[in-house]
C-alpha cells in the first residue's frame, strides 16, 4: 500500500515537473536569446528590443559589418555603427521538429508582402534557406573608407541561396544589387546601379564587383580570408559625365589616368 502511493506521488511529480519545464520552454523570454544571436553572428547581426518568446516573438534587427558582441541594446548602434532595419522582425519556432534534434525556425519581415526566411539547425550544423530582404543604405557606411564618406543612398537588396553552415565552414552565395546609388558629395544623381557577388566556401570567400548601369563605372574582384577583405578595382566615368565626376574620383583612390581611378579596399 505503501509503495502503491509512493508511485503515485512520484507520478505526480513527474507531471508536476514535466508542465513546469514544458511552462518555462513555452515562455522562455526572447531576451535571452538576443545576447546568444549576436555572439553567433559575432556582433554583425544583433536583435534589438526582443518581445515575445523562443516560440513566438519579435525583435528590430540591426546589421553592422563588425560589432562589440557584449552589446545588444540601444546604445550598439551609436557605438558600432549598426544600422536598424526599419521594420521589426517576427519569428516561429517549430516545436515537433526538436523532438528528432533539430530546431526550425521561420523569421520574417513584419511588413506586407515580406517572405519568411526558413532556419533549420542540427547539431551537425544549420542551414539557413534561400530568400532576400531590403536593407538601409547606411550599411554601407560601416564598411569604412571610402563609403563612409560619401553617404551613398539608394535601394540595397540581399539575395542568397540556401546557406549552409558546417562547424567553422559556410558555403552559400550572396548577392546585393545597388539600385540608383546617390551621394550627397556627387552633382551627378543618380551615380549607378551595381550588382556584387559573394561567394562562400569553407573559411574562404570571393568577391565581384560589376556596373549594371550609370556614369561611375565600378569593377573589381577579391578575396575573403580569416573574416578580412581585400578587394582590387577600379572606378571610372563615361566621358560625358567626367567634368562632374572628377572630385568625386578623387576621394576614391589614387588615379590610374585622367578617367579612372584604383579602387583598393581592406577590411
Amino acid at each position: 500500500m505503501i509503495g502503491r502511493r509512493a508511485g503515485v506521488v512520484a507520478l505526480w511529480i513527474a507531471v508536476g515537473l514535466s508542465a513546469s519545464l514544458m511552462t518555462t520552454l513555452i515562455l522562455f523570454p526572447s531576451a535571452w536569446v538576443a545576447p546568444v544571436f549576436s555572439r553567433a553572428t559575432a556582433g554583425r547581426v544583433m536583435l534589438s528590443d526582443p518581445q515575445g518568446s523562443l516560440w513566438n516573438g519579435s525583435a528590430r534587427l540591426m546589421l553592422s559589418p563588425g560589432a562589440d558582441t557584449a552589446q545588444t541594446g540601444p546604445d550598439a548602434v551609436a557605438d558600432t555603427g549598426a544600422t536598424v532595419m526599419p521594420y521589426r522582425i517576427t519569428w516561429h519556432t517549430q516545436a515537433l521538429p526538436l523532438l528528432t534534434g533539430r530546431l526550425r525556425i521561420a523569421m520574417q519581415e513584419a511588413r506586407p508582402l515580406s517572405q519568411p526566411v526558413l532556419i533549420d539547425a542540427r547539431p551537425s550544423g544549420a542551414t539557413v534557406y534561400a530568400g532576400s530582404i531590403d536593407v538601409p543604405a547606411d550599411l554601407l557606411r560601416g564598411l569604412g573608407a571610402p563609403l563612409n564618406t560619401l553617404d551613398m543612398k539608394g535601394d540595397v537588396r540581399l539575395t542568397w541561396t540556401d546557406w549552409r553552415m558546417i562547424g567553422q565552414q559556410a558555403y552559400g552565395q550572396l548577392g546585393v544589387d545597388l539600385t540608383d546609388m546617390r551621394s550627397s558629395i556627387a552633382r551627378v544623381k543618380p551615380l549607378g546601379s551595381y550588382h556584387a557577388t559573394l561567394v562562400v566556401s569553407g573559411q574562404a570567400a570571393t568577391f565581384s564587383l560589376r556596373t549594371v548601369k550609370g556614369p561611375l563605372l565600378l569593377s573589381g574582384t577579391g578575396q575573403m580570408q580569416n573574416g578580412h577583405l581585400n578587394f582590387s578595382g577600379r572606378a571610372q566615368s563615361t566621358p560625358d559625365a567626367l567634368a562632374n565626376l572628377t572630385g568625386l574620383l578623387n576621394l576614391l583612390g589614387p588615379r590610374i589616368d585622367a578617367q579612372s581611378t584604383a579602387l583598393n579596399f581592406a577590411r
